[in-house]
C-alpha cells in the first residue's frame, strides 16, 4: 500500500500530504514521516513551495491531534475500551495514560515526535482524563513543528537519497518506541518486584 500510496504523492501533493498526516495522527498505520519526507525531497527539487509543504503538514498533524483529543473528550470511556481489545492495544493505552498521568505536559511533547507511536493513544487519554485543551495544544503544536520540521529537514537535505533516509528514520522511531516500552516494563518489573518484599 506504502507503494501506491507514494505514486500518488506527485499527483496529489498537499492534499494528499494533509490526509495522511492528520489520519496517522488518529492512529491509522499510514506512512506520514516518509510523505512528509518526499515531499521536502519535491520541495527541494523545485516542485513544491517548501513553505508550503511545512506548514500543511504542521496544520494537518495539529488537527489529527485535535479530533482524538475531541474524541477522547465527548465519547471518553466508551472509545477507550472500544481501543482495548486486543492486548497491544490495551498495553499501549495504559503506557499513555500513565504518561499523561505523570509527565502530561511532557509526555505530549515528546509523543508527538520522540515517541511518535503513543501520540494516538496519549491524545485520546488526554482528552478522556480531562486533561487542559490549552496545554496539550500548546505541547502538542510543539512537539509537532518538530516532527514536520525534521522529516521534511531531512527530505530537503538528503533529496537524493530520500528512500534510503526513510527506510532509517522509519526503523530509527519504531526502535526508540520499543526502547521506550521496554524500560517502562521493566521499571515496573523492578518496582513490582522491590514492593513484594
Amino acid at each position: 500500500m506504502t507503494e501506491q500510496l507514494l505514486a500518488l504523492l506527485p499527483l496529489y501533493g498537499l492534499p494528499l500530504l494533509a490526509a495522511v498526516t492528520a489520519l496517522s495522527c488518529l492512529g491509522l498505520p499510514l506512512p506520514a514521516s516518509i510523505v512528509m519526507m518526499l515531499m521536502g525531497a519535491f520541495a527541494a527539487a523545485g516542485d513544491f513551495n517548501l513553505a508550503g509543504v511545512f506548514s500543511t503538514a504542521l496544520a494537518a498533524a495539529v488537527l489529527g491531534d485535535q479530533a482524538g483529543f475531541l474524541i477522547g473528550r465527548f465519547g471518553g470511556s466508551a472509545v477507550i475500551r472500544r481501543l482495548s481489545g486486543t492486548p497491544a492495544r490495551k498495553a499501549a493505552l495504559a503506557r499513555a495514560e500513565e504518561r499523561i498521568a505523570s509527565r502530561g505536559a511532557i509526555a505530549v511533547f515528546l509523543t508527538r515526535w520522540v515517541l511518535a507511536p503513543l501520540g494516538p493513544y496519549v491524545n485520546l487519554i488526554a482528552g478522556a482524563t480531562a486533561y487542559p485543551w490549552h496545554r496539550f495544544t500548546v505541547f502538542g503544536v510543539a512537539g509537532e513543528v518538530f516532527w514536520v520540521g525534521g522529516y521534511t529537514g531531512l527530505g530537503v537535505t538528503f533529496s537524493d537519497n530520500i528512500m534510503e533516509i526513510a527506510e532509517i528514520a522509519g526503523s530509527l522511531s519504531g526502535f526508540l518506541a520499543a526502547a521506550a516500552i521496554a524500560a517502562l516494563l521493566g521499571w515496573r518489573i523492578v518496582s513490582i518486584l522491590l514492593h513484594k518484599d
